[in-house]
């Protein structure tokens, strides 16, 4: 039991890590609180279904496509959409949930509300420890440590990582240095809504999907990025590990688990609230100064 705990709780917390480091990349940068981001998530998994089954598509091929074409629309929907309301916080919320329903209702008159299915990228499996771990898991976990790697390499590294991280830390500093603000909010709209499409990719071949798929991941980001710390990419791994694990406790060792997954993230969320309002690693932010 202890194993498969380990085993799933692992695969889960990576893909979390994912989705909420692009959460918490966005917030940093351009202070959205993007409620449309898992939302791209389900749409890149279902584009892949769509590519491969009906378009007949390597599968390979479908991932990429589905990849770069759910960035370019998410970072067109912050150009259009979002950052012409983002002054507004309400707006913005009302704007990015709206745009996660648009999606929503687009795939479920697309495809119906029927679950559907992708094939694996790698068949397969192996036992580790006594648990047999599909081959698919291995790699799930594989891409999301390399992926998560390679963003700290960019935002640590690279000129433009350091444009984005003067802008996350003081919006009016990094324009007095010459960064272009508005192009570094673009940037890492592309990077949040790009890592969201590779959880959905590395999902899509694990989990038959739904039109609603998206709505469960959505609040285990907001408990991740509340307990990590709003804003903190260090908060939002960690964060994604102790409730990844939390709720596969839940689903392996509570009574109707999988019923209550759910419920474990929100309390967990509202105790950090009352608790340590900034979470783990909260930061603060320029607005917050004295």
């Amino acid at each position: 039991m202890a194993e498969n705990i380990i085993v799933y709780g692992l695969v889960s917390s990576g893909v979390y890590a994912l989705l909420a480091v692009g959460f918490s990349l966005i917030f940093g940068v351009a202070r959205i609180v993007n409620l449309s981001h898992t939302a791209f998530y389900m749409l890149a998994a279902y584009l892949i279904y769509s590519l491969t089954s009906s378009a007949g598509l390597n599968l390979y091929l479908s991932i990429i496509i589905a990849i770069v074409t759910v960035t370019v629309v998410g970072t067109i929907s912050y150009k259009l959409l979002i950052a012409r309301v983002r002054q507004h916080e309400a707006t913005t919320l009302i704007v990015t949930i709206a745009i996660a329903v648009i999606i929503q209702e687009a795939i479920l008159k697309g495809f119906g509300g029927q679950p559907q299915g992708v094939p694996k990228l790698i068949s397969g499996s192996m036992e580790i420890f006594g648990v047999t771990v599909l081959n698919q898991q291995l790699l799930t976990l594989g891409v999301v440590i390399l992926l998560l790697l390679a963003t700290w390499f960019f935002l640590m590294k690279t000129k433009s990582g350091v444009a984005i991280r003067s802008t996350a830390q003081d919006r009016e500093v990094a324009n007095l240095m010459g960064i272009n603000v508005p192009r570094m909010e673009m940037l890492t709209m592309a990077i949040s809504v790009g890592l969201a499409a590779v959880a959905g990719a590395l999902v899509a071949p694990l989990f038959l999907l739904t039109p609603g798929m998206w709505a469960h991941p959505l609040v285990m980001v907001l408990a991740i990025v509340i307990l990590g710390g709003l804003g903190s990419l260090q908060g939002s791994v960690i964060g994604a590990i102790i409730l990844g694990f939390a709720e596969n406790l839940v689903i392996f060792l509570a009574p109707s688990g999988a019923f209550l997954k759910t419920s474990v993230a929100l309390t967990i969320m509202l105790i950090v609230i009352l608790i340590r309002p900034e979470g783990l690693f909260g930061i603060r932010f320029e607005e917050e100064r004295g």
